[in-house]
This record gives structure tokens, sequence and C-alpha cells, in this order.
């Protein structure tokens, strides 16, 4: 239960402390994150005019083994086209020290997925997130991926 509480009390953090956010969601990962657990987020209904600046929200703690992190993300639009991005993101600066932002061992990174967006489209959005992470030098990607205790996502209003 208090690590239910922590999570609780982070996202009315993060927030309250964001004050162009109009939408964002956050998914706890059990122990690890499999290579085949994809999390998704169904986004609300935006205003279709209005750009938007789309995070993905990542919550680590001192047990993730990289100091990058590979996720593959896909919008799913209403009228069914799908648009998939494989990324990669630095967890950590090359002394080791966390990029992310908190008190204690969970730290939290917002990562740019996509600038200036329009919802155009009528109908709803859904945001798939997985993580791709391989070990160097071979071809299988990581079966289970300790350390990541959270994945979400933002949307704020694009400053113009």
């Amino acid at each position: 239960m208090p690590r239910a509480l922590l999570v609780l009390f982070l996202g009315i953090l993060v927030t309250a402390c964001e004050p162009d956010g109009v939408a964002s969601g956050t998914k706890a990962i059990d122990g690890a994150w499999s290579k085949d657990e994809i999390v998704e987020f169904k986004v609300p209904r935006l205003d279709s005019v209005q750009p938007y600046d789309v995070f993905l929200t990542l919550r680590n703690n001192n047990d993730y083994p990289f100091n990058n992190i590979f996720l593959i993300v896909a919008m799913e639009f209403p009228h069914g086209k799908v648009v998939a991005d494989t990324l990669e993101y630095r967890m950590a600066a090359p002394d080791g020290k966390w990029l992310g932002t908190g008190i204690g061992s969970v730290k939290e990174s917002k990562l740019w997925y996509k600038e200036n967006v329009r919802f155009a489209e009528e109908g709803d959005y859904i945001l798939r997130i997985s993580q791709a992470v391989r070990n160097n030098g071979q071809v299988q990607g990581v079966t289970e991926l300790k350390g990541i205790t959270d994945v979400g996502y933002q949307i704020e209003k694009a400053s113009q």
C-alpha cells in the first residue's frame, strides 16, 4: 500500500507542477517490464485546433541496469492509421547519475515524443508503449527489464 500512496502523491505533484498539462496517465510496472507487455492509454478528446506537445514519462529506480532505454511507441488514430516509432532516450549521465528528477532512489524522466501535434480526427486515440531494450551484441531483447517502476504520458498545450 505505501507504493500506491507514493505513486498517487507523485501523480498529484507532477500534475500540480504542470500548468499547461491537459492530459496525462501513468501505469505502474509490477516488478519488471516484460518485453511482451504493452502499456496502453486512451487519450481523452482534445481541442482539434490546438497544437499539443506529447511527452512520455518514465520512473526508474537504482535497479535499472542501463544508461539508456529503447521504446517502441505507437499512436493509433481514430480511423485506424497507426504511426509507430522506435525511440532511444538517455537515462543516465556518463558518470552514472540519473538524469530524471525526484527525491531519493526513484527518478522521473519527462521525454519528448511529438511536438505541435493536432488531434484533428474525431474519435479515440490510443497510445501504446513497449520496451525494446537489448544487451550489446545480442539480438534477443531483454525479456524482463528491471528498474522501471512506472510508464506514462503527458500532453501539454504547445507554446506557439
